[in-house]
């Protein structure tokens, strides 16, 4: 499908991607960096690819940042600027503070947490150190989230346990040297192993700061197959308390690994993640070339007054906006292979048709409390067909009417409704580019053309 390339989801120019790893805010630029198959469309010889981006919408793919090599994957995990030199990395001279990252070395039978620098903004890598970090001699234990906690002066780091459904809190003062904090789960769904945790602050409407744990599952989802699931609470330093029961992150099929970015500037004021925009039930079967893989839109984060995390696209998506969709009957033309932002009000039930060129139709609807989304499926995945449920949370119409605000690229759509409290998120496969809007029912808005 080289003609639907998305618009404004991150995809590589050619090979396979799956988790976003790294996100980092350095040397004026976001850096995004992804699970990477140098050598192919499959899961394989996993690397680090790389790409920048001054917008979080427009990417420059950039050369391999961490390579395979023999007997040692680079597998997911995360980056940070190390303001202080903390790990000793810097060099006399340098023009910037090192930004390191810390990632899951896989060899046969054995994962450890291993160390790169770069000493130029994010923009080339080498490994720090032959041997890893953080071992615990385990086949399985990966995906470190890391992090500065200022009020315990440490680094600390969030790594899954997959078959033991937990994650593991370490810290350390020097990147170096690591020591347990505490142990969280099993909890919540523990259908699937656990991976790619990440914990972070967020305030609530109140002001008062609350801590976000998300893990993923890799079964167990809300559509079936992997998902995101989060709980809101306190952490101390040492021990994360959670306040609510789990929660999903997405209710869609198609959102997985998740990860916030570190050292945005503080004036933006605002914390945000990416996910992969994929499902393993079929992610190494879909009929994409010459690529397999993308990633979310950028999401901006909140906390309802219930604790609940809210998501919005990154405000960067307003600013590209260009030409108003033209009315066609009782639906909305839509230019060949663009993407679209369009906000509804819906008072009632509703149905928003995707038509292709080709005939092929996907419908987001509202029936029964739910929004639901069905969609189609080419031969080469037919378990990517069906219609996926969201139940609406509460109070989400507020004075009758609920907010939603969907967003259509070439081959995916976004959802967001009841103040960004329900997020929903789902692939498309058509053979040829969406071209019509369909609108019936309770519904009005208007949308645009994304450049």
């Amino acid at each position: 499908m080289p003609t639907l390339r998305p618009r404004v989801h991150f995809t590589p120019r050619a090979n396979w991607i799956n988790d976003p790893n790294g996100l980092v805010y350095a040397g004026g630029a976001y850096h995004l960096f992804c699970q990477f198959n140098p050598r192919g469309l499959d899961h394989g010889y996993m690397s680090w690819g790389h790409a920048t981006s001054r917008d979080l919408l427009h990417w420059q793919e950039h050369d391999v940042a961490l390579p395979w090599r023999e007997g040692h994957d680079v597998f997911s995990g995360s980056a940070f600027v190390d303001w202080f030199d903390t790990g000793g990395f810097a060099r006399p001279g340098d023009p910037h503070p090192p930004v390191i990252a810390m990632y899951t070395g896989n060899a046969p039978d054995h994962q450890a947490q291993y160390l790169a620098v770069s000493r130029d903004a994010g923009t080339t890598w080498t490994f720090a150190t032959p041997e890893p970090v953080l071992d615990e001699g385990k086949a399985d234990f990966r995906d470190p989230k890391t992090f500065w906690h200022a009020p315990s002066g440490q680094w600390v780091s969030v790594v899954a346990h997959p078959h033991e459904r937990q994650v593991g809190l370490y810290g350390s003062a020097d990147l170096r040297t690591w020591a347990p904090l505490s142990t969280f789960g099993p909890a919540g769904v523990t259908e699937g192993i656990w991976e790619v945790p990440d914990l972070f602050p967020l305030r609530g409407p109140g002001g008062q700061e609350r801590w976000v744990l998300k893990v993923d599952t890799f079964q167990g989802g809300p559509q079936g197959g992997c998902g995101a699931q989060y709980w809101v609470g306190d952490f101390d330093g040492v021990t994360f308390t959670p306040a609510t029961p789990a929660r999903w992150a997405d209710w869609g099929r198609d959102f997985y690994a998740a990860i916030t970015y570190a050292d945005l500037p503080a004036e933006q004021d605002r914390t945000v993640w990416i996910g992969w925009l994929n499902n393993w039930s079929y992610a190494t079967r879909l009929p994409t070339t010459p690529w397999r893989g993308m990633m979310t839109l950028p999401r901006e984060l909140g906390l309802s007054a219930d604790l609940t995390l809210t998501q919005a696209p990154v405000r960067e998506l307003e600013a590209r906006r260009g030409a108003a969709l033209a009315p066609d009957g009782d639906g909305l033309a839509l230019p060949p292979g663009q993407a679209v932002d369009l906000p509804l009000t819906a008072t009632g039930e509703f149905t928003l048709t995707l038509t292709s060129a080709a005939g092929e139709e996907a419908a987001l609807f509202l029936q029964g409390g739910a929004l639901h989304l069905r969609r189609p499926a080419p031969p080469e995945a037919p378990d990517f067909a069906g219609t996926h449920a969201a139940p609406l949370p509460d109070g989400a119409f507020l004075d009758g009417r609920l907010d939603l605000r969907v967003v259509l690229d070439t081959l995916s759509v976004e959802v967001f409704a009841a103040g960004g409290r329900l997020s929903f998120t789902h692939g498309l496969l058509p053979t040829r580019p969406v071209t019509r809007l369909g609108l019936s029912g309770a519904v009005q808005g208007e949308g645009w053309v994304l450049t």
